[in-house]
């Protein structure tokens, strides 16, 4: 059961006592233009390689050709993508988690009842994609940087809200009435 709302488009707010669930907002990756360059090496040695197989001078072998590629592909594609892959962000209901690293994860949480400053920062180019990176800091802890996100001003709207409705539900569960069960 949840209570209704005054606001139009805000989510609604579990009844007084009762657990809220914690569902995902949104799942981010850093803005997908990062994978232009990989993708342009990508082309370039299929290309490349293609056109030299069979075609190579008499001192190179087919073979050569072959492991220099793979170390291209493996180097300037396969590694970039992997990275960007492993680098999400996850804003629930109840807080933002960043999860980092290939080898060593790295994970940090910054709950939305706490509360945070949300800094926005738009170089050029990402003015021109429409994506930023938005600093969340809550002076105690270290800020989380959610760096090079697409659409910024959406993920900044929808993060003011939650901290919004979860400063309202903390404020709101902290100062309920307690139920007495009698059994008499």
């Amino acid at each position: 059961m949840s209570q209704p709302t005054a606001y139009p488009g805000r989510p609604r707010t579990p009844a007084p006592g009762t657990a809220s669930p914690e569902l995902v907002v949104a799942r981010l990756r850093r803005h997908a233009r990062r994978m232009f360059l990989p993708a342009l090496v990508l082309i370039a040695t299929a290309g490349a390689a293609g056109y030299f197989a069979g075609n190579l001078p008499a001192p190179f072998e087919e073979w050569m050709m072959w492991a220099a590629a793979a170390l291209v592909l493996v180097f300037l594609v396969v590694v970039p993508y992997l990275r960007w892959l492993s680098h999400t962000y996850t804003v629930t209901t109840r807080r933002v988690i960043e999860r980092a690293g290939l080898v060593n994860r790295r994970r940090t949480d910054i709950p939305h009842a706490r509360g945070y400053t949300i800094s926005e920062r738009r170089g050029p180019l990402q003015r021109l994609w429409g994506s930023g990176t938005l600093v969340l800091a809550n002076g105690v802890d270290e800020p989380v940087r959610l760096v090079d996100i697409p659409s910024v001003r959406l993920v900044h709207e929808t993060l003011s809200d939650q901290v919004e409705v979860s400063q309202i539900l903390a404020h709101r569960d902290s100062h309920s009435i307690p139920i007495i069960d009698s059994d008499d």
